[in-house]
């Protein structure tokens, strides 16, 4: 898209020297994003959500308080526009 050819051996994800990311640097930040399991599921081609859950939970520990300031921002009024709608749209 830039007009510059690719090699074969350029990198996709790479740091900002060029040197490679370590392996799960991407599904890493995937997972501390909050992106859902069932999506990182099929984007690594996981068979199932539960090899997905054993093989990463460790990697975002905040999850559970993250989920549960969310929480406690919506039970509040404290949410953006888009988490409005969302909510508004339920009932």
């Amino acid at each position: 898209m830039l007009g510059i050819p690719l090699k074969d051996d350029d990198l996709v994800f790479c740091k900002p020297d060029g040197k490679p990311l370590l392996p799960n640097t991407v599904t890493h930040a995937w997972i501390k994003q909050g992106a859902h399991p069932k999506v990182v599921q099929e984007r690594l081609g996981h068979a199932g959500i539960q090899i997905t859950l054993d093989t990463y939970s460790h990697v975002a520990p905040g999850l559970q308080e993250s989920a549960a300031k969310r929480f406690d921002d919506v039970l509040n009024g404290k949410y953006n526009k888009h988490e409005k709608e969302a909510i508004e749209n339920l009932g």
